[in-house]
């Protein structure tokens, strides 16, 4: 059989039309009669899906619109999350879709079982399907992100994290653990879901790196296709059928190429290297028939893609012939320069077919939008184009012939959840995802008869080896409890080591009564997912060595040393080389821990069970400030791109790696809010109530009130005023955590000036808050006097980090809180490295 082609594969291109440029994106809603196809460059391929549609499936959509009203159409295009909708919601409104974020549940049930979530999918599809309310019959789907197993599950089996399939290079594995995963899921009574992400991570600084296959495209590309092929299944035969689900390839585009590798920052690639470098997953996703794609947080060229009408329709429906439907990320539409969540035109007519509102947000998006539909902000020809590609895509699943969830053949199966052969998939893509970096004097692979000493923060801690969106979006606060059936690295060594009559000792400290042959420090991240795991540089634990005076310890005892390194991106780690016999990038591999032990242990007789075969997928940085490699290597790296040893292979690495950090080399003062306020902060006024953005020259909010005055020149500074009698907190503020420990090492300062205006300076605190409910606080009378001169203020940024501050993750640098009758003038909050002058406060013990 013929695959179909697209129908809106062909370039669309209109007699005369001007070149809009690199990035032509909408930034005000226009009328459907004001769409205009841009001329997009031909190395942009028109793409054949893989996928047969029955010849009266467009008639089929036909008849179904035909008995929409203005109403269904806009509910099929809202997508609300379960923690902000019931079921009678669902009852009234019949949403298209739904979705568990990261850490939502059933229930609000961490614990939820499998029938908990396969019984609110048949709550909300029997809902969704009830035309008392709402005169629709038409199916819900529920998407979820099951990003490396069915990872919001109690009991599943969770695999490595892309980057460590990236080290694998083994698609046909990939397209294993995708049907695994499809599996596990659909036993959950889920339709669809938010993978695979085909991001090239390009800076590992980046906090969703682990979510790259590789830095280099080609990897991506050839694995878009294995999991899009797993998840969904031959369409070439039909509709998606019930071993599978829908998937998503996301998130489109160039989320892998930001500035500083910051999470939903800005792309400046030019548009060739967008596609050559960015597009690849998507050319192969989209032709092995992926039936969504999701918008990406980032910009390009500053431009907020989720807004982009020539990336969103000109290229990825018109050129590349895409003809499913796009889905934003978690309220990315309310980036969009002029939208906020619960209003956006901008985004949807760009392209964004379904809106991702999670929150009470969704309620006053659908009643905008349906108010900007009916005044001819969004087209009428836009919203059915929408529509009709939802539909299409729920047909081609099989959703209005399917049974009802709690009635399909996997639905319940909770025998599905952590399967053995699906574990056994995950054991082996463990043993593939190694990759040796060092293996001195050949220590590797070891006799399981020793005495083995392991050590470490993560020998025997099933969450950290997992990291992110494990069971929590963070992956944090998790307890080997709650990973039923898995297997910690240490439990595999053991068992593999008391299996030959060996002995294995875990002591995560390093101590040991007695002397072992062998010592194995299992050590790495902390879990962390998308912003909160940006870093200003790729030093290991930088700041505080712990794990590397461990290393340190065992081996000026004379214990040989094997470093098992968990990680979601190659780190600079010198000195903790330089302290190891042998060291493997294990990556975050997942639940199956024993996995490890196949590879680092021989048999009982000495042979070899399984040798490394892994090689990395991303260059290993040679210095901590190591910025974007080119592949293939450019030879800046300390490891290339497809580096690992095998055994028997002699190590590479010198014993004496530079352990130069070399971090304080161009460290400038760092402004905060100088004139205006600096990225990424923000300026935020708080109430136990509402958070608000001061995003003009002022804000007002009960009992406060913020505005620009001059100070030396024309609103250089703000005037800040407190009327409430309960306290409002005012200053700059990110939604992700900020690393300033390059800062902190720099001996710096943080310096403020400050005017005083009205009130007493006692009622009056300034505060630095970090993550992990990490606070100091300080009556603003300790640092100022209450004159009416501009005095600055600088604080020793030691001083902080004694008092418990952590740099590394800080969310506010500065924050005041006051109440009644408090006015003052700041400007210039700034970070001063090296000052010259002693702080003006100094610290007390």
């Amino acid at each position: 059989m013929k695959p179909f082609v697209s129908k809106r594969a062909a370039l669309v291109s209109l007699a005369g039309l001007a070149l809009l440029g690199c990035n032509p994106n909408t930034t005000a809603p226009q009328p459907e009669t004001q769409a205009a196809t841009a001329t997009v460059p031909e190395y942009w391929p028109q793409i054949t899906a893989e996928v047969v549609d029955p010849a009266d499936l467009e008639q089929r959509i036909d008849d179904i619109m035909a008995g929409m009203s203005l109403e269904n159409k806009i509910a099929q295009i809202i997508q609300p999350e379960i923690r902000d909708i019931t079921v009678e919601d669902m009852r009234r409104y019949g949403f298209g879709s739904y979705l568990n974020g990261g850490g939502a549940f059933p229930n609000n049930d961490k614990h939820a079982s499998v029938q908990d979530w396969v019984n609110l999918a048949e709550a909300m599809y029997q809902a969704s399907v009830d035309d008392s309310l709402d005169g629709s019959t038409i199916p819900t789907m529920w998407g979820t992100d099951a990003v490396h197993g069915h990872n919001n599950v109690i009991g599943a089996t969770l695999f490595p994290h892309n980057i460590g399939l990236g080290a694998a290079r083994n698609p046909e594995l990939i397209t294993k653990i995708a049907n695994a995963t499809a599996r596990e899921v659909m036993a959950t009574g889920i339709d669809w879901i938010f993978a695979p992400t085909v991001a090239v991570a390009r800076d590992d600084r980046w906090g969703r790196t682990y979510e790259s296959y590789s830095e280099h495209p080609d990897v991506v590309k050839q694995y878009a296709r294995a999991i899009v092929s797993g998840l969904q299944g031959d369409l070439t035969q039909g509709p998606i059928d019930d071993q599978h689900v829908i998937s998503t390839v996301k998130h489109f585009l160039g989320d892998g190429g930001t500035e500083k590798g910051d999470d939903q920052g800005n792309n400046i690639a030019d548009e060739k290297t967008l596609f050559d470098i960015h597009a690849q997953g998507y050319v192969s996703g989209l032709s092995a028939g992926a039936q969504t794609v999701m918008a990406s947080f980032n910009s390009w060229h500053g431009d907020k893609i989720h807004g982009s009408r020539y990336l969103l329709n000109d290229v990825l429906k018109d050129r590349m012939g895409f003809d499913g439907f796009v889905v934003g990320d978690w309220n990315g539409h309310g980036q969009v320069a002029g939208c906020s969540n619960e209003s956006c035109p901008q985004a949807f007519n760009a392209g964004l077919d379904v809106f991702m509102v999670p929150t009470s947000a969704w309620k006053p998006l659908m009643e905008n939008t349906l108010a900007q539909v009916k005044d001819g902000t969004i087209g009428l020809a836009r919203l059915d184009d929408a529509v009709r590609r939802v539909l299409r895509v729920k047909l081609r699943a099989g959703l209005f012939d399917k049974p009802s969830p709690a009635n399909r053949p996997l639905s319940g199966d909770t025998s599905l959840i952590g399967h053995e052969q699906h574990r056994e998939i995950a054991r082996q893509a463990v043993r593939e995802s190694l990759v040796l970096l060092k293996n001195h004097q050949g220590i590797l692979p070891l006799s399981p008869k020793q005495r083995v000493l392991v050590a470490g923060s993560a020998a025997h801690n099933i969450g950290q080896q997992s990291g992110g969106w494990s069971i929590t979006w963070q992956g944090t606060g998790n307890r080997n409890e709650d990973f039923p059936g898995a297997t910690s690295i240490f439990s595999g060594i053991q068992a593999a080591v008391e299996a030959a009559g060996g002995t294995a000792v875990l002591s995560e400290d390093g101590s040991s009564e007695q002397t072992p042959d062998v010592a194995i420090v299992v050590f790495g991240e902390q879990p962390y997912a998308e912003g909160n795991g940006d870093l200003d540089n790729l030093e290991y634990q930088r700041g505080n060595k712990s794990d590397l005076a461990l290393l340190q310890r065992l081996k000026s005892e004379g214990i040989p040393v094997v470093s098992v390194f968990i990680s979601g991106r190659p780190l600079w780690v010198n000195p903790e080389l330089n302290a190891s016999d042998a060291f493997v990038a294990a990556w975050l591999p997942g639940t199956e821990g024993q996995g490890i032990a196949d590879v680092l242990f021989t048999d009982a007789e000495g042979e070899v069970r399984h040798d490394f075969v892994g090689t990395l997928p991303f260059s290993w940085p040679a210095t901590p400030n190591q910025g974007p490699l080119n592949t293939p290597d450019d030879g800046a790296a300390l490891l290339p791109y497809g580096f690992g040893l095998r055994y028997g292979q002699p190590s590479t690495l010198a014993l004496d790696l530079s352990e130069q950090t070399g971090q304080d080399a161009g460290l400038t003062s760092r402004d905060l809010l100088v004139g205006q306020v600096k990225a990424p902060w923000k300026l935020i006024a708080s109430t136990a109530a509402q958070n608000v953005e001061m995003s003009s020259n002022t804000l007002t909010l009960e009992g406060f009130a913020a505005r620009t005055m001059d100070r030396r020149i024309q609103e250089d500074a703000l005037q800040l005023s407190w009327q409430a009698e309960d306290v409002v907190s005012f200053g700059l503020s990110t939604p992700f955590p900020e690393d300033l420990r390059g800062y902190l090492e720099a001996g710096s300062q943080l310096q403020f000036d400050v005017q005083w205006i009205a009130g007493n300076p006692e009622h009056v605190e300034l505060s630095l808050q970090c993550m992990e409910a990490c606070e100091w606080s300080v009556p603003l009378s300790a640092l100022v006097t209450s004159t009416p001169q501009w005095q600055t203020v600088s604080i020793d940024m030691r001083c902080l980090a004694s008092k418990g501050v952590d740099f590394g993750a800080i969310m506010s640098p500065f924050t005041l809180r006051a109440s009644k009758g408090v006015e003052l003038g700041l400007s210039d909050i700034r970070l001063q490295p090296n000052p010259t002058s002693a702080p003006s406060w100094q610290c007390s013990p």
